[in-house]
């Protein structure tokens, strides 16, 4: 099995993270195939960055599923792209809050997100009410820059730790969920410091990849997630017209 772990912004070495995890927790006979978008933002951060970032997350999309991948991960907790990508692929498409909230909710009745900056609490917000946790979820912000997590002499781990402190003292969660692909490599310290279940969306999302590429599950093309209408599309995004991106060939 091949599973394409696609990060949606510019920032290799987050990719490198995120695909690190998913090796850890990937199944013997699965391979995890990283790409990092070549175009967009370096980092996601609100509404903006996460549209911006799209169009590079479809056009791996696509490159990956012409190369034999059996499903395909977003690997950014907003999302990012999610639904365009279900529409265009053939492939299952896992997204990290998703299939992290799913994961919580087999083995926590209250559990807490901690994301990234403040801009990306309200978006997660609404991410969970739309996967019908919201009675049972807090989220919320450690004031953390994305791109510090990838510095080491940033205190990143400490807001981190201190906003997840504070989490279990006023929100009593049975759980915790990591609200960033860049906190990927902190779960097992986590888990031991606090003495709690720590989610990574990454590693959840590998385990719900491979579960539905076993039942011989795929995303429904019937209505919502049918395949894009052909039309014509112009300017720098006529590479993106339905047939062309279908067509992706890595350069």
């Amino acid at each position: 099995m091949r599973i394409l772990l696609v990060n949606p912004n510019t920032t290799a070495s987050m990719t490198e993270t995120a695909a690190d995890a998913a090796r850890r927790v990937a199944s013997a006979g699965t391979t995890i195939v990283p790409r990092t978008s070549t175009m967009g933002p370096q980092s996601i951060e609100g509404y903006y960055d996460e549209a911006l970032a799209v169009p590079g997350l479809l056009q791996q999309i696509a490159l990956g599923e012409n190369e034999g991948a059996d499903a395909a991960i977003i690997a950014c907790f907003d999302d990012t792209g999610l639904d365009a990508a279900r529409a265009l692929a053939q492939i299952p498409v896992i997204g990290l809050c998703e299939a992290a909230v799913a994961t919580a909710s087999f083995i926590a009745q209250r559990f807490t997100i901690v994301t990234t900056m403040e801009r990306s609490r309200l978006p997660i917000e609404h991410l969970v009410q739309r996967y019908g946790a919201a009675q049972r979820c807090i989220v919320r912000a450690a004031n953390i820059p994305v791109l510090s997590l990838e510095d080491p002499l940033s205190n990143a781990g400490v807001r981190l730790r201190d906003e997840i402190a504070a989490a279990l003292r006023d929100d009593r969660p049975d759980a915790i969920i990591l609200g960033c692909a860049g906190m990927a490599d902190l779960v097992e310290t986590l888990q031991q410091e606090f003495q709690i279940p720590v989610i990574d969306g990454v590693a959840a999302a590998v385990k719900q990849a491979e579960a539905l590429v076993s039942l011989g599950l795929s995303t429904a093309k019937a209505n919502a997630y049918a395949a894009p209408v052909q039309k014509t599309y112009c300017g720098v995004l006529a590479d993106f017209e339905p047939n062309t991106i279908r067509q992706a060939r890595k350069a």
